[in-house]
């Protein structure tokens, strides 16, 4: 009987053990609560030594920082110490205060070795700079020194055996007077070989002499040929009507004086034959151009047209 006690008192109700299932969860839950907790506890105490850490370093560091200064403040008081000992003659040196170098004594050199000196350093620049005043002293005097000529025409054709015969300048020389007072008696020739051929033009830069010549005043009297009146057309609007000039002239074609026929060849030194039919001289009006005023011009007229008269006068004979 009492052996069914205990097996009665063993046994248990289903209930029972849900209730103990139950149970055995919460203290589950408790440890797992436990772990998080010591875990925090451990994080937290890991902080605290570092924090410690990072205070005993500063200390530390604020100590020898405070030592340093201490030794600095006892040395510098110990120097000045010693320098008052030193000015008051009781010692004449000391181990303490460190003595400054001694500068090096300047060498005080002459004249003419400092002069060397600074030709030997500078020697490059000077030859530079020596360069460039030579160049600016041979473009000064070459302004300086340049005479104008007294009359300046233009031959305007494709023909080197007039344009470069020697006599050329010198016939126009024999009716020169020194009109600009300078001593001297100076006659020029523009010898300018316009063709039809642009490419010759273009490789003998004739197309640039050509507008710079005519938008300047220096050279007012023009032997030229056809191509020069195609190049002016209208002609009449740039050169004088000689016939006003001239009226009983049989070489005289409108702005026009002829040349064929006339003694040009002869007065030149060149065979006719280089004397073409039309070939001509003329004057160029007085006007404002791009790089001469209209008075300027005027007044270059005035002085080359006196030439241009007696030229025509020689070879009307």
């Amino acid at each position: 009987m009492e052996k069914n006690k205990k097996n009665h008192k063993t046994e248990q109700s289903p209930s029972d053990n849900k209730k103990q299932q139950l149970n055995d969860d919460d203290s589950r839950i408790d440890v797992s609560k436990s772990v998080f907790q010591v875990n925090r506890e451990m994080q937290a105490q890991k902080q605290r030594e570092l924090e410690e850490k990072q205070a005993e370093l500063l200390r530390q560091h604020e100590l020898r920082e405070k030592k340093k200064k201490e030794e600095y403040d006892r040395r510098i008081l110990e120097e000045k110490k010693e320098l008052m000992r030193l000015k008051q003659g009781i010692i004449e040196e000391s181990e303490k205060i460190p003595m400054q170098p001694e500068e090096p004594e300047v060498t005080k050199r002459s004249l003419g070795k400092r002069i060397s000196s600074f030709f030997y350093l500078n020697k490059w620049w000077l030859i530079i700079a020596a360069v460039f005043l030579s160049i600016g002293g041979v473009i000064v005097y070459s302004i300086v020194s340049r005479t104008s000529p007294d009359v300046a025409v233009m031959y305007v054709q494709y023909n080197y055996d007039v344009g470069e015969a020697p006599g050329f300048q010198e016939y126009i020389l024999s009716f020169t007077e020194d009109f600009n007072d300078d001593g001297k008696t100076i006659a020029s020739v523009y010898f300018l070989p316009y063709s039809d051929n642009s490419y010759a033009n273009y490789q003998l830069g004739v197309d640039g002499k050509m507008s710079a010549q005519f938008q300047a005043g220096e050279a007012v009297i023009v032997f030229g040929a056809e191509k020069l009146s195609q190049y002016l057309a209208p002609e009449e609007d740039f050169l004088v009507n000689l016939e006003e000039m001239f009226p009983d002239n049989p070489h005289v074609d409108k702005c026009r004086f002829m040349l064929k026929g006339t003694k040009f060849a002869e007065r030149i030194g060149v065979e006719e034959q280089y004397i073409t039919d039309d070939l001509y001289l003329a004057i160029r009006k007085p006007m404002k151009l791009a790089s001469v005023s209209e008075k300027k011009m005027q007044k270059t007229y005035d002085k080359d047209v006196v030439v241009f008269k007696r030229i025509i006068e020689d070879l009307s004979e």
